[in-house]
């Protein structure tokens, strides 16, 4: 972490990925040298690590920090974060952590997102790297980014899906009561302010969808639950959730297969009936289109083995 690290973006990452015995992760804290480093909004950190850290590190994590646009950080720090890349290494900036990520000159001609105050200020700094602020994060392989600390979380969620499968992922979620899966290309605001009742209002619609994943759910049904025209619907659903109801549909559909594929023995056609997908067919097409891969293929990466 660096001077003027953010409370939320050093803790969510430590939190996510906890070192417990049902976590292949160690999580270390780093600074550019141990000891006491100052951080934001009144805390400080005493870390115990430094910079060799990053020299067997898996993914390392580059919390937000204040006053980003002022100054580079340390060189050694660019240094280290560019050896630990070459090596490997998955580097995920959480806010304004993706201004060190972006003095390695990594993210060039690659898109990238910070917090929505500091976009233009990272793309006047940075001309090279496509910044897109109307995104919850980026992923780009080996280079990751998010916006502000609570989409940290879904950053680091969406991780862990890719690392471990979705039941992780999910449990991780219910751990933090966290909304399991937000999509990245999700604005980071609304442009214009959006009733409460109306909000929490979908919120209990996607609530009462997952609990009858399995049932033919329309447009029209979603919309009765909610009260509110399929019209309305369909435009408010995009902006809290990053997809159109019937897309979102789709998905949750295909992760409760997954967490089904991943947790039983149940067969391609019965998980097909299960979540609504009717047949085998429609869950491979379905399974593919989104995740690029089979059922069968991803039983095989992700499934338990006891």
């Amino acid at each position: 972490m660096l001077e003027g690290a953010k409370p939320l973006d050093v803790g969510i990452p430590a939190q996510v990925f906890t070192t417990r015995a049902s976590m292949p992760y160690e999580v270390r804290v780093c600074g550019a040298a141990p000891g006491l480093v100052a951080g934001g909004d009144g805390l400080s950190y005493h870390v115990a690590d430094g910079l060799d850290a990053l020299e067997w590190a898996d993914i390392v994590f580059i919390p937000g920090y204040r006053f980003p646009d002022r100054d580079d950080p340390p060189r050694p720090v660019v240094d280290a974060l560019v050896a630990a890349h070459h090596r490997g290494a998955r580097l995920a900036a959480i806010s304004t952590g993706a201004f060190a990520l972006a003095a390695t000159g990594l993210l060039d001609g690659r898109r990238a997102t910070t917090h929505w105050h500091y976009a233009r200020a990272l793309a006047a700094k940075h001309p090279r790297v496509q910044v897109d602020e109307n995104v919850l994060f980026i992923d780009e392989g080996s280079v990751l980014t998010s916006a502000g600390a609570a989409s940290g979380i879904d950053l680091c969620l969406h991780i862990l899906r890719g690392d471990l499968g979705v039941a992780a992922s999910n449990h991780a979620a219910r751990r933090l009561v966290a909304a399991p899966y937000r999509s990245g290309g999700q604005a980071q605001y609304v442009p214009r302010s959006v009733p409460e009742p109306l909000g929490e209002r979908f919120a209990a619609t996607r609530e009462w969808a997952l609990h009858r994943i399995g049932e033919p759910l329309t447009l029209e049904a979603l919309a009765r639950h909610a009260a509110v025209s399929p019209r309305t619907l369909s435009r408010r659903f995009v902006e809290d959730t990053g997809y159109t109801p019937m897309q979102w549909v789709m998905r949750a559909r295909i992760d409760v297969a997954r967490e089904l594929l991943e947790r039983s023995e149940q067969s391609i056609e019965q998980i097909a009936a299960e979540t609504g997908l009717g047949t085998g067919t429609n869950l491979r097409l379905h399974f593919q289109r989104i995740l690029g891969t089979t059922p069968s293929e991803y039983r095989r990466t992700f499934a338990r083995t006891e």
